[in-house]
């Protein structure tokens, strides 16, 4: 049975602390060249300097991406019946609080340049969002998000909420096939070999670990059964979420266009604006049609069910995804992305790539894991 609105929890609060781990990322990327300023102690690291020049990229960039933070922070503040003064002062206290331990973190990054005029508009920011948010339950568009909340999902949908709503995101990191996410076999054989280098029993282990010879790409029915279980997999977490009914049919008919416009998006941002549409092939968008057309079908079995299912695509999809080759054109777009400002947004999407299947199945199993 599901909760009452003011007793369901708040999705604002699981996109709060994801918000978080992006901050951090941010700040502190690319996590490399550690090492303590000479001659600094602890009270010189908190000594934060006004910045001799700055630019109006920096400044948008440092007040806009705290504005998210303060703007959940407060929602889940108001949404747990808090008065707005208290939500306002949360939200500016995390944002400068998480700011300053950034900036003095960012001390010991020879890459990086904390600097007092950063702390000063990350905290603003937050504030703003805090603001933002005091201004949006005035409205009661909150409270009504909360009922609608209630007549879709069941209670705990908030995590399949947030897992859909990070689902394009992990689109705009170009897969092995279209919509094949969690392809993190590679990475995770890469460190594991990095750190194997030079330890002398461990040759056998390396031997194991170096990669065999790849195919070409995936045949053609792998690659369709990869792109439309990547399809179904998100249709069917929600699912697993809510209750039986038609209104699932507009996730249905609504995911194949974020996918597509994802995609798209990624291919342009990738390959360029003359190639958007190079990855939406005639068998893919049969693929995508099929995928659509199940889901639809899909849209009345029951939440467990639509659990088990779910389970099922995304071990399908990551198994199908891991026997595909990267793709070779990657590189000479990585480093164009490296050259830009956006390389650290384009860290993130990439990670979230990877990791977005297994996050889900972690969330199923602990939602079907719970009792009636």
């Amino acid at each position: 049975m599901a909760r009452s609105g003011s007793q369901q929890r708040s999705a604002a609060v699981p996109l709060a602390w994801l918000w978080l781990v992006l901050v951090v990322y941010a700040s502190l990327f690319p996590f490399d060249g550690w090492r303590w300023p000479p001659g600094a102690g602890l009270i010189d690291l908190m000594h934060l300097r006004w910045p001799r020049w700055w630019d109006v990229f920096d400044v948008v960039a440092n007040l806009l991406g705290y504005l998210p933070l303060g703007l959940l922070v407060a929602l889940g503040t108001l949404h747990a019946g808090r008065p707005w003064p208290r939500a306002l002062l949360q939200a500016a206290a995390a944002g400068a609080t998480v700011s300053f331990a950034m900036e003095v973190t960012q001390q010991l990054l020879p890459q990086r340049v904390p600097s007092l005029m950063d702390w000063v508009l990350n905290a603003g920011g937050a504030l703003l969002g805090g603001l933002a948010a005091v201004l949006l339950g005035a409205t009661g568009l909150p409270q009504r998000w909360s009922r609608t909340h209630d007549r879709w999902l069941d209670s705990g949908g908030a995590g399949a909420v947030v897992l859909l709503m990070l689902w394009p995101v992990a689109l705009l990191f170009p897969t092995p096939v279209p919509l094949g996410l969690g392809q993190i076999g590679g990475r995770l054989r890469d460190l594991a070999m990095a750190a194997l280098v030079d330890v002398p029993w461990a040759d056998t282990a390396v031997a194991w670990l170096e990669p065999g010879p790849s195919a070409l790409r995936l045949s053609v029915v792998s690659e369709g059964l990869a792109t439309g279980l990547g399809l179904l997999a998100p249709c069917l977490l929600v699912y697993a979420a809510s209750r039986a009914g038609w209104r699932r049919a507009l996730l249905a008919i609504g995911a194949p266009l974020i996918a597509v416009v994802a995609t798209t998006l990624s291919t342009v941002l990738n390959f360029g604006p003359s190639h958007g549409w190079a990855w939406l092939t005639p068998s893919v968008a049969v693929t995508l049609g099929v995928a659509s057309g199940l889901a639809l079908a899909l849209v009345w079995v029951g939440p467990r069910l639509a659990g088990g299912l779910a389970l099922v695509a995304l071990t399908g999809l990551v198994v199908l995804v891991h026997q595909a080759p990267t793709d070779p054109y990657f590189a000479q777009s990585l480093q164009g992305w490296e050259q830009g400002r956006f390389i650290r947004f384009h860290g993130l999407a990439r990670w979230v790539g990877w990791l977005w299947p297994y996050a889900a199945m972690a969330w199923l199993l602990a939602r079907l894991g719970q009792r009636d």
